[in-house]
């Protein structure tokens, strides 16, 4: 209608999002399986005011598909918690349990693809279809100016919510593109097998985040 506001974003997906037919397949098997876990999309964690995003892969299946919070319950988030405590992104104490009290600062993590898929592999039409709400978490972000890309993945599918050629920004780690307006810096996934094959090591990630609280102050 003329003259009428724009509809709202949508930055979460429902609870029972029919997008990707074999991710919902899969989650319903979870629900059967696992009823008291959250088996769900899982939504973003931090405040949207915040200067800084960090995006991963998608849930795991016993950590924030368990948990209901952005890499919580599983290793990948002891390490990335870790981390953002040393370097003031966040403050209490993280317990892997969405009720540990822990709160992030000026950051806020998701996720490019929001439901758990099966062995840790969403597929490429999984990705797409996730996508929009990656971007619209992005654009109702209004303090933004730094995004941490945690693999891959999750570099290519922000590079093309932000318009950017993949020629422009290629991954690599510690590598620092600018993109769409803010700085995108690039990580090996913190996930435990990078970090016990040696692919990653917490200096490494540490240097990761020290790039970017030199940048943000």
């Amino acid at each position: 209608m003329a003259g009428s506001p724009p509809a709202a974003l949508v930055t979460e997906p429902n609870r029972n999002c029919p997008l990707c037919p074999r991710l919902m397949a899969f989650r319903e098997e979870a629900r059967a399986r696992e009823p008291a876990w959250f088996n769900s999309p899982v939504p973003s964690f931090g405040d949207a005011d915040a200067r800084l995003l960090i995006v991963g892969l998608a849930p795991g299946l016993q950590g924030a598909n368990r948990t209901g919070r952005p890499f919580t319950g599983d290793y990948a988030g002891d390490l990335l918690y870790a981390t953002l405590l040393d370097y003031g992104f966040a403050a209490g104490t993280y317990r892997a349990s969405p009720d540990d009290g822990l709160r992030l600062v000026d950051c806020r993590i998701a996720n490019a693809v929001r439901c758990v898929p099966p062995q840790n592999k969403p597929l490429p039409a999984e990705i797409n279809a996730c996508r929009p709400f990656l971007a619209a978490t992005i654009e109702t972000m209004p303090n933004l100016r730094a995004i941490v890309a945690l693999g891959r993945v999750a570099h290519d599918s922000l590079l093309k919510a932000l318009g950017v050629k993949s020629a422009a920004a290629p991954f690599g780690h510690g590598a620092i593109h600018p993109a769409g307006g803010f700085k995108l810096y690039d990580s090996y996934h913190c996930s435990r097998y990078n970090t016990n094959t040696g692919v990653l090591t917490p200096d490494m990630f540490r240097r990761v985040f020290a790039a970017v609280r030199a940048d943000l102050g």
